[in-house]
């Protein structure tokens, strides 16, 4: 599916850097999840959204317009993920380190999932896709005590046992969504986030089991999605061989 040590050196390179350079909180990258909504409200659209059989707990759309198909495009941007809190969660009480950590880890994850399907790219086209996403629901544990904490220590552990993820394809040029997903498969309790060298931790491998789950996922939905209909696979034929033979009338 998608080559794993390749994604680990790359969140090797990503943490590294974490640890060096002190960043100041990106209140852009955090937003919090509306009450008593289903959804975020991040993806452009839920419109189009249906159960998807294929996947437990995951609704989905995959745009069968014959000019706008995900078979019509061939690069994709993926941007930043995006970091939604739980309604009720301090949005204060967010180590930033955490986040950028899970954020990163994810969008390394999902450019590994999808990168043999479309090559990446920096800048829109109009047959480039953008890959966004939402990890939706983070919460935030008690502080840590002094005494257990060593520097790599958040000052506060990240819950993510009920956390889902919202994942859209759209042109990158006009902006419709081509394909969406809403991921809401529960991790249970404990999955937890207590370190921003969370990967390299096997106290919190469940973690980062949950973002590598969640990428195979969503490759095995793109790879689903490329899927040709019997219209598709009819047009294909007609074009392939043009010359055929056609049947003689009865």
């Amino acid at each position: 599916m998608w080559n794993k040590k390749k994604g680990m050196l790359r969140l090797a390179a990503v943490l590294m850097t974490l640890f060096s350079c002190s960043r100041p909180a990106s209140q852009q990258s955090v937003r919090r999840m509306p009450a008593g909504q289903e959804f975020s409200g991040y993806l452009s659209t839920y419109a189009n959204l249906k159960a998807n059989p294929e996947f437990d707990s995951t609704v989905s759309y995959v745009s069968q317009d014959p000019v706008k198909n995900i078979h019509k495009y061939v690069a994709v941007i993926v941007e930043p993920p995006v970091v939604y809190i739980a309604t009720d969660t301090d949005e204060k009480a967010l180590p930033d380190r955490g986040r950028t950590a899970l954020a990163e880890y994810f969008q390394h994850a999902i450019t590994d999932a999808v990168e043999d399907a479309f090559p990446i790219v920096q800048t829109s086209g109009p047959l480039v896709l953008r890959l966004r996403s939402a990890i939706v629901g983070v919460d935030v544990g008690q502080a840590v005590p002094a005494d257990q904490k060593d520097e790599k220590s958040l000052e506060r552990p990240i819950n993510i046992g009920k956390v889902g993820v919202e994942m859209e394809f759209v042109d990158s040029e006009q902006g419709q969504q081509i394909a969406a997903a809403v991921d809401r498969q529960s991790l249970g309790e404990g999955v937890m986030v207590g370190s921003a060298n969370f990967s390299h931790e096997e106290k919190f491998r469940a973690a980062t089991q949950a973002f590598d789950g969640w990428a195979k996922r969503l490759r095995e939905f793109l790879d689903s999605a490329h899927q040709l209909s019997p219209d598709d696979v009819a047009r294909a034929e007609k074009t392939n061989f043009p010359y055929a033979p056609q049947p003689t009338p009865k």
